[in-house]
């Protein structure tokens, strides 16, 4: 493989006699080496250990710029032991390239303290804050549902975050549904996207919990996640939410007002997706506990109705008619008896009072051989004035009625 680059002094590579890379890198190793050893000040935004040795990177303290560092193990021995992620300290260190890589990194041969970091310094009034808000306090985190029907999940796209949540899900209860918005989990854009997530989703009817997942990462790369817009998004959201950022040693603030923190995105999946073959046994555990219960309930009855059946009292239940048989006759015969006296003494009120209502009857009289006269208005007459001569009368007679006219009054009626 060859580098094709121009340089303008004499005996530099041209088109048609270029360096190789190996010639390339090796001149620019050389220039870096000479560059010799500097005082920077930074703070600490990655302090990692391996092999006795420590990997870490280093910020300028007024904007992005980031360099990468290494302390050898001879040197580690003679620094802090509290250094850590987040300090600010000032640095002797010496540039080198690494041919092999083909990176730049700085070889620190001291480094001591200068105070706290900006940026640290800025999170922790920032959680001061929020935590006097009430934005972290346990009483406002929500319960997640047992089982929810659909599943936002906000991660970078095409992220080992969203494929773990997605897996690991789908393999506890294999129809569970999800709605994925794809946002930034690491730089500038990481607040703006992961706010609007939130939001978006929590304003879908169907969601039912929120998942914010990201794999891990350095100090830095999880800043997006303690932005104030964020961790005030996750507060004013109404869906429950939880934080899958997966960094056990840099816990960012949406870990603390998320309703429930994930230490992983598989974590995040386990907690909110319940186990379909846990589940299923559970039930099945149930419905045994539960026949067992019923069947020791219904054998508990019939030795129950078992004891009373074999009770003197029960054993032979035809004493129970022998004994109230004269009763009961006696009884039959007595209300046979007040039966027929009181429906003798209703018979012969019935027949006085007909006789009585006969004998007051009008009809009676008529058949005695009176009649009712009455005159053309239907009055009864009375008295002779009532039917002057010549007054058109009806006679009623104990069978029938007649017709007359009336002559008049006699001059002396006979009185009988």
């Amino acid at each position: 493989m060859r580098l094709a680059v121009a340089f303008d002094a004499s005996g530099a590579p041209t088109l048609e006699n270029p360096w190789s890379v190996g010639v390339f890198s090796g001149k620019i190793k050389g220039y870096v080496e000479r560059l010799g050893t500097a005082w920077v000040e930074g703070e600490i935004t990655q302090w990692g250990v391996s092999g006795g040795n420590v990997y870490g990177k280093l910020k300028d303290l007024t904007d992005e710029v980031t360099v990468g560092f290494t302390v050898w193990s001879s040197v580690k021995g003679r620094l802090p032991t509290d250094l850590k992620q987040g300090d600010r300290v000032i640095a002797l260190v010496k540039p080198t390239y690494w041919l092999k890589a083909g990176s730049l990194s700085m070889q620190v041969f001291e480094m001591r303290h200068v105070g706290l970091g900006d940026l640290l310094e800025r999170l922790e009034r920032l959680k001061r804050q929020l935590a006097s808000e009430g934005l972290f306090d346990v009483a406002r985190k929500k319960p997640l549902p047992f089982l929810p029907g659909c599943i936002g999940l906000i991660t970078g796209k095409d992220s080992d975050a969203e494929k773990d949540v997605l897996r690991n899900a789908q393999l506890r209860w294999p129809s569970v549904s999800f709605r994925v918005v794809h946002a930034a989990v690491q730089g500038d854009r990481v607040p703006r996207e992961v706010a609007a997530a939130i939001s978006r989703l929590d304003a879908d009817p169907e969601v039912d919990v929120i998942i914010v997942a990201r794999g891990g990462g350095d100090f830095q790369n999880l800043l997006g996640f303690s932005d104030e817009s964020v961790v005030r998004a996750a507060a004013a959201c109404v869906t429950p939410l939880v934080s899958a950022i997966g960094h056990e040693a840099d816990r960012p603030l949406l870990d603390e007002v998320a309703d429930l923190r994930a230490s992983t995105p598989t974590d995040a999946a386990k907690r909110v997706v319940p186990d379909v073959s846990e589940e299923l046994n559970r039930v099945e555990q149930a419905r045994a506990r539960l026949s067992l219960r019923v069947t020791a309930y219904v054998r508990g009855e019939i030795d129950r109705i078992e004891q009373v059946r074999s009770r003197p009292v029960l054993a032979e239940a035809d004493w129970i008619v022998t004994s109230r048989a004269e009763d009961l006759t006696r009884y039959v015969a007595r209300g046979v008896e007040l039966l027929n006296r009181v429906l003798e003494r209703a018979g012969t009120g019935t027949s006085e009072l007909s006789a009585r209502l006969r004998a007051l009857s009008p009809q009676s009289t008529l058949d005695r051989g009176y009649a009712i006269v009455q005159a053309a208005d239907r009055g009864i007459v009375r008295r002779a004035t009532d039917a002057p001569a010549d007054a058109s009368l009806t006679i009623t007679l104990a069978e029938g009625s007649l017709t007359a006219r009336s002559e008049g009054e006699l001059a002396n009626p006979a009185r009988g």
